[in-house]
């Protein structure tokens, strides 16, 4: 049975593979080359990808801690608020924010007044970012804290630490790697954000746009140096944290 069970993930294996098997073999690698709107694409999305990430760490650890240690009744509404945002599908949570931020709503019209627009700008590209990574990260991180045993935190404090330095010294180191594969996560969130992109920033461009308007104007061929430029951004983070996860689960087994 074990000799024959290897095969039994080899469709779902065949599966995964073979769109990247294809990327490999349809990109023209003798004319590759990334246009200048492209490389202007990119920059965006890197670029503020990092300062909606770094919001994301800011307002999500805080949150989750509370959720891992909370036992007030109202976490069961956070609870709901956490996973309607992971849930509810990018193009409904597009037209959601237009409608809460947008010039026309109740928030956006002072705002606009103020000479303050949320709506195809940079401001908004970055909320929109912000919308599409906080509830994976909030969800990952909140894991990490419940793993980290409360004796553990109690012991710091019976030593004369207090509520903070038991946070920053014992519970955050012990968490570290946790955070960091809920911000991976959150990263690929960020930097391939369409669907609210699209309805609430569409400018600027970042990459899943430009890669949109390049397909709707020249073709599936103009899209590929793009789509590696997305890959390469997206995926060396969260393929590190898990590899690192494999390896430290492995050596605890041996």
């Amino acid at each position: 049975m074990k000799h024959h069970a290897r095969w039994l993930g080899a469709p779902a294996c065949l599966l995964l593979a073979l769109p990247f098997v294809t990327l490999v073999q349809e990109t023209p690698w003798r004319s590759f080359a990334i246009a200048p709107a492209d490389l202007a694409s990119a920059r965006v999305s890197l670029g503020l990808g990092l300062v909606a990430l770094g919001l994301i760490a800011v307002l999500g650890t805080p949150l989750a801690f509370w959720l891992a240690r909370t036992k007030s009744r109202t976490r069961g509404v956070v609870d709901v608020l956490v996973l309607a945002s992971l849930l509810t599908p990018p193009l409904a949570m597009g037209i959601l924010l237009v409608s809460a931020y947008g010039p026309y709503s109740a928030l956006g019209k002072p705002l606009a007044a103020a000479g303050y627009l949320i709506s195809n700008n940079i401001g908004a590209f970055i909320l929109a970012q912000l919308y599409g990574g906080l509830a994976y990260y909030v969800m990952s991180a909140r894991t990490a804290f419940e793993a980290v045993s409360r004796s553990v935190e109690e012991a710091a404090e019976t030593l004369g630490a207090t509520p903070w330095h038991v946070f920053w010294l014992v519970t955050l180191p012990l968490s570290a790697r946790g955070l960091l594969a809920g911000l991976a996560l959150a990263w690929v969130r960020v930097i391939g954000e369409f669907g609210i992109v699209m309805i609430f920033a569409y400018f600027p461009q970042g990459m899943p746009v430009q890669l949109y308007i390049n397909l709707q104007n020249d073709g599936l061929d103009s899209v590929y140096a793009l789509v590696w430029v997305l890959l390469l951004a997206a995926l060396p983070f969260p393929l590190w944290m898990l590899s690192r996860r494999t390896i430290t689960f492995r050596g605890s087994c041996t």
